[in-house]
């Protein structure tokens, strides 16, 4: 079945007051950035308090679908069949024609729920529901009404034409991106960073991304393995801007001048103090870190709260109570996964300690990285100058 349009349902936007039509206008830029690359024209309109995606001529609507199941902000995508309003008689065998083509067994339970904008129309919804239900009964005996748990909803909207629908696919729910600023995530090859960085983008937040490279360590299949990841998330969160940064001289020089069992935490702490450099500079409202508490040595509380001292910026960790199964399950749910565990080590990886400190006393790590006084200011100032920036859209 050829479907003309999609209505396009959300939640939290409804209740927004106010302000409810610069949520529904974000809403409406990131379904159309959502549908660029799908084959097709699409129109994307707001009317009656409904936000409508209208297809053009032919498209595939299975990936037209999918692109929109992955819009925060949105929490169902009906597939609408739009007809002529040429009169009650016409609309019943509009609707016993959209059954026998939609629903092939005809044995189903359904339920008809009629809307009408114009109140002036002959009947009222109640009596539409009833004529409507007569008429799909009479062309198919078999089917039965079920007004409390019906196998097909069918939706019949009448405004200036007829929308029919009967499916509601499921979407992600949030807020549309940039309705609540943007922060820098902290991106590495990981498995949570990229969930977290969804996470957050769910709730409106727009995205920028910091990734810290060692080469010769690290290897360039390490930085297309973050790259791979950072065009996911951007499926749900829009466009990210990454920066590449050089971390290999940072890196060494800290290896060189300060207690290995502190390596992890004094590098935390460097790239916290890099991340919140460019957040600053683009205007980012905080970072963001794919942290959970007690993971692994650099996330127990006392180790949190070291890296934490270093910044003036909130530091957001949105999966910092979940248990590892949780993040694997979402980041299976958004495709990350995969890439995730593609066995190219980033710089986290690589200078661990064998018994890394798992209870940091900020007093001592800020003695250790006294040690690093000669060189460090001019090493930072070297890896901000010569990043690399790529903007994934």
């Amino acid at each position: 079945m050829k479907f003309h349009s999609f209505l396009i349902k959300y939640g939290e936007i409804g209740i927004k007051g106010r302000n409810r039509y610069m949520f529904e206008d974000a809403l409406m830029r990131q379904i159309r950035y959502a549908l660029k690359d799908v084959d097709g024209t699409f129109g994307v309109r707001k009317t009656h308090g409904r936000v409508y995606v209208d297809c053009e001529g032919e498209y595939d609507q299975e990936e037209a679908a999918e692109a929109l199941s992955r819009v925060f902000g949105i929490v169902g995508i009906c597939p609408v069949v739009r007809l002529a309003n040429a009169g009650f008689d016409q609309l019943k065998q509009d609707i016993t024609a959209y059954v026998a083509e939609r629903y092939p067994e005809k044995n189903q339970t359904f339920k008809v729920e009629a809307r009408r904008s114009n109140k002036r129309y002959p009947l009222n919804s109640m009596e539409i529901n009833c004529a409507l239900g007569e008429a799909i009964l009479e062309a198919f005996p078999e089917m039965r009404v079920d007004v409390h748990k019906p196998d097909i909803l069918l939706n019949v909207e009448i405004r200036e034409d007829v929308y029919v629908y009967s499916e509601i696919i499921p979407g992600p729910g949030g807020m549309p991106v940039g309705t609540n600023g943007s922060a820098m995530l902290l991106l590495s090859g990981g498995i949570d960073s990229p969930v977290a960085g969804y996470m957050i983008a769910k709730r409106g937040v727009a995205l920028e991304a910091t990734y810290f490279h060692a080469p010769p360590y690290t290897s360039e299949r390490a930085k297309e393995k973050v790259v791979d990841l950072a065009k996911q998330v951007a499926k749900y969160a829009g466009p990210i801007r990454l920066h590449v940064v050089n971390f290999t001289d940072i890196q060494l020089y800290i290896y060189e001048k300060c207690p290995h069992e502190e390596l992890t935490i004094i590098m935390r702490r460097y790239m916290m103090k890099i991340a919140e450099h460019f957040a600053k500079a683009d205007g980012c409202l905080g970072l963001i870190t794919g942290e959970s508490i007690g993971q692994v040595a650099s996330q127990t509380m006392q180790s949190l709260a070291s890296t934490n001292a270093v910044c003036t910026l909130p530091v957001y960790r949105p999966l910092i109570g979940f248990d590892k199964r949780d993040i694997v399950d979402i980041s299976q749910k958004i495709d990350t996964y995969e890439t995730s565990i593609q066995p190219f080590e980033d710089c986290c990886t690589i200078f661990v300690a064998k018994h890394p400190v798992t209870r940091p006393d900020l007093a001592r790590i800020e003695k250790s990285e006294r040690n690093l006084e000669e060189k460090i200011g001019e090493l930072v100032k070297t890896a901000v100058e010569t990043t690399e920036v790529i903007e994934i859209r």
